[in-house]
């Protein structure tokens, strides 16, 4: 951690550190003026999993239909699914040595659409699916299996009890999909960029972004921070949605009150800042979020809204408020189509 905290401080930023999220609810007249506001759709509760990415990411691309007219809700559970079984294979083979994790980054969404396709909500999705367990269950499975073959079918088995059965097609708006066919459907390969801003990489190239869920050493385009800056805020205004990586141990970062600040000292956000906070730690990438928006006070201070996946019970329905300077200093990583980088 990044201060001296108590025993109750310190529960509470390890939950949040586990994409978990708090639960009490205050009643707050809402001091802000939205000046955009994307459609999405409802925000949902990821629970005690760790599946932030993969909320955000698939809530991002429900967003982007909804622009364009389309309407679709993606299957969270199908994805978190296919992460399970893989990590099996790769644990058996790793004779036990390979810890199972749900842990990731909104890049390992899109890798496993194409790799195994996507299932619509209404067609795959348990609320009550404890993924910290079933990751413990599947990797004891893994170290204490002989065959592959053996393993590969109990664990299909535990995930069918535990989660739901896999449906064989996807019925969507009278028509017949494979999983692949469906993801492609609703975001084909490439469509999605990447983007980091860090200055121990040469800019406009990519890198491997060098954090601890970052696991398939995923590439990410390396831009200014006044250009991440841009891109993002440009999106937005254009009607498209971004999904957001970032740092939330911050003290100022509060669910309860839905807004995410910096401390007043910290106004000039340059990127030898953000440089020099990520290389001590002091950025870490903590959540993901959706952005959906942007808003500013009666001071004129400009703000993100956040979709948050930590269920409704904040004052502004499960949204978060971010200040400008909080995603200058805070960003990992941000999401967006080729459409809204290129627009």
């Amino acid at each position: 951690m990044k201060q001296t905290i108590g025993l109750t401080g310190f529960l509470f930023l390890i939950l949040l550190s586990g994409c978990g999220r708090p639960t009490h609810k205050e009643a707050a007249k809402n001091p802000f003026i939205q000046d955009i506001l994307i459609k999405t759709t409802p925000v949902r509760n990821q629970g005690a999993n760790q599946l932030c990415w993969d909320y955000a990411m698939l809530a991002t691309i429900e967003s982007e239909h909804l622009m364009i007219g389309d309407s679709v809700n993606l299957s969270v559970d199908y994805i978190a699914r296919m992460l399970l079984a893989e990590q099996s294979r790769e644990a058996f083979f790793a004779s036990g040595k390979k810890h199972i994790s749900m842990r990731g980054m909104a890049s390992m969404t899109l890798r496993l659409m194409k790799q195994y396709g996507l299932l619509h909500y209404n067609s795959y999705h348990n609320t009550e699916a404890n993924y910290n367990i079933l990751s413990r269950k599947i990797e004891y499975a893994a170290k204490t299996a002989t065959n592959l073959e053996h393993l590969s079918k109990n664990v299909n088995d535990m995930l069918d009890q535990e989660i739901d059965y896999l449906p064989k097609l996807v019925y969507f708006l009278h028509a017949e999909y494979t999983p692949i066919e469906f993801a492609n459907s609703v975001c084909y390969p490439g469509e999605y960029l990447s983007l980091t801003s860090f200055s121990h990489h040469p800019y406009n190239q990519s890198f491997a972004l060098e954090v601890p869920d970052n696991r398939q050493n995923d590439l990410f385009l390396n831009l200014p921070l006044d250009s991440l800056m841009w891109h993002i805020k440009h999106a937005i205004r254009q009607g498209h949605p971004v999904c957001w990586e970032g740092d939330i141990s911050e003290p100022g970062f509060s669910f309860e009150k839905g807004v995410a600040t910096l401390p007043n000292q910290l106004t000039a956000i340059t990127p030898q800042l953000r440089q020099q906070q990520f290389n001590v730690k002091q950025t870490t990438d903590d959540h993901c979020m959706e952005l959906i928006g942007l808003a500013h006070d009666k001071h004129g201070k400009h703000y993100y809204i956040a979709k948050n996946s930590w269920g409704t019970g904040n004052p502004y329905g499960g949204l978060m408020y971010l200040s400008e300077a909080y995603v200058r200093l805070k960003t990992i990583s941000a999401y967006m189509t080729r459409d809204a980088y290129e627009k």
